[in-house]
């Protein structure tokens, strides 16, 4: 623990590189256009209301409820010369779907003190925050639905129309950030986040919300380096924890970089399970080969004591300066995590560059046998979006199907939303926005997950472009 004095030093020196960084991420030139800030990734300029909406086939008249998705659309155009795709205010996609009908779409900024100034509103209640628009995921957690993203950032509620309503750090206990990637376990009501904030780099913290919404646990995880820690999973004895190659770099940050996170190949690669109500110290860290995994499909304890998750695992990000992941490889992976040797043996599953995974959440910490990913381009394109097909993963029966949305539409991330209570793991429909570059206008596509290569069942035509974002949710309406 520093010293009063030693805190203010570290203080005083983090100010003035701050003033650094910002100063040359307003000064610096490009000379090439920022793949994030063009194509298909170009800002949205407004926010629409958008209520005659096209509908292609029939929608299902079971989904009363609304599908959201996050991601970033910066407000102020930056700096194409240093600005990253991770970065950027946060915005908000939804479609409202009742009684077989799509009543309406709407996007809106997640106001930050600077968005609701600009627009002539009161900003929104709560503390300020180092992020002031989250722009990673967005959530319904005991009752409220939340935009959220990591590094420091607070989460902001926001209501069933869009509104952004209030700050929270949950009574002072978030006070330095929350996730992108909070899980829910069905067996408890309870979710689960490992945390982390860009200025803290030597600590970590699995974060327990409970059914009431309030934290009830916020325990400490010593780690070195800053590691950028994207996602968690969850086993029915374990929260496991994934320390990769990934750190904060203060040169990137003085650079005036907005994502300051470097591939650090002297970092020590490994995965820990943390027993779910044990102390920091108690972590079983695992020996993985140096690769990263921003997202896992789903996690289970096996008879014998091992840990399996499947995840899309990154054989390198962000070791050159591009201004997004800029993988090297990226496959669909089982990975065995064997606490009593303390290893990590890796299989690859399919070799296709592929990202995204979604499972039936249901099934979440426990045996499961079907996951959905989305394809990437060919390794080596500027940006990450722009394959045009989904993949259904049957892991039971090691097998792959392929739905392929036709040249020049671009899918992002699918949600599966069962049928009804009871259903079986893929008795349901696949949810998600699907960008028509052809015509400049997205789909919001649905598709029967058990006739996955089928047509869809439904398709929403908003008419514009969304741009790629990062991760959605159904919200159910009762």
């Amino acid at each position: 623990m520093p010293s009063p004095v030693e805190a203010a030093i570290r203080g005083a020196v983090t100010q003035g590189l701050l003033g650094i960084a910002n100063f040359n991420r307003t000064h610096r030139k490009s000379k090439t256009p920022n793949p994030y800030l063009t194509g298909i990734h170009t800002p949205l300029k407004d926010e629409y209301t958008v209520t005659d909406l096209k509908v292609t086939g029939t929608i299902p008249a079971a989904l009363n409820g609304l599908y959201l998705r996050n991601g970033p659309n910066p407000f102020t155009p930056p700096n194409p010369a240093t600005h990253h795709w991770f970065a950027g205010d946060g915005m908000l996609h939804g479609v409202r779907l009742q009684g077989g009908k799509a009543l309406w779409y709407r996007n809106r900024w997640i106001r930050s003190a600077e968005i609701s100034q600009a627009l002539g509103e009161t900003p929104i209640p709560g503390p300020t925050s180092r992020f002031g628009s989250p722009n990673t995921n967005v959530v319904p957690m005991a009752g409220k639905i939340w935009a959220i993203v990591e590094a420091g950032g607070l989460p902001v509620e926001v209501s069933d129309l869009l509104e952004s309503r209030t700050r929270s750090d949950f009574d002072g206990i978030l006070a330095k950030g929350f996730t992108a990637h909070p899980h829910l376990d069905p067996a408890t009501g309870e979710t689960h986040a490992i945390c982390y904030n860009a200025m803290e780099p030597t600590v970590i913290w699995h974060t327990v919300l409970g059914t009431d919404g309030k934290v009830r646990r916020h325990e400490p995880i010593a780690v070195q380096d800053g590691p950028s820690v994207h996602d968690c999973m969850i086993t029915q004895n374990y929260v496991i924890v994934m320390d990769l190659p990934v750190t904060f770099s203060m040169p990137a940050m003085i650079s005036g970089e907005n994502f300051p996170y470097r591939w650090n190949p002297k970092h020590a690669a490994r995965i820990g399970l943390l027993p779910r109500e044990g102390k920091g110290e108690e972590i079983i860290w695992c020996e993985i080969a140096p690769c990263y995994i921003f997202h896992p499909a789903n996690a289970y304890e096996t008879e014998d004591g091992k840990v399996i998750m499947d995840a899309c695992v990154h054989s390198a990000v962000f070791a050159d300066g591009q201004k997004g992941p800029n993988a090297a490889t990226t496959t669909f992976e089982s990975l065995e995590i064997d606490p009593a040797v303390q290893k990590v043996t890796r299989t690859v599953l399919d070799a296709a560059p592929q990202e995204f995974p979604r499972s039936d959440e249901r099934r979440i910490g426990q045996p499961y046998r079907f996951a959905y990913t989305v394809a990437l381009p060919p390794t080596g394109t500027a940006d990450w979006m722009g394959a045009s097909t989904l993949f259904k993963h049957d892991l039971g029966a090691r097998t792959r199907q392929v739905h392929d949305f036709g040249t020049g539409r671009v899918p992002g991330e699918f949600v599966f939303v069962p049928a009804h209570e009871k259903a079986a793991e893929d008795e349901g429909w696949l949810i998600g926005y699907v960008i028509d570059t052809n015509r400049n206008t997205t789909d919001l596509v649905i598709l029967n997950a058990q006739d996955f290569t089928g047509p869809p069942a439904a398709a929403i035509t908003i008419p514009h472009r969304i741009p790629p974002g990062f991760h959605g949710n159904w919200v159910s309406v009762l």
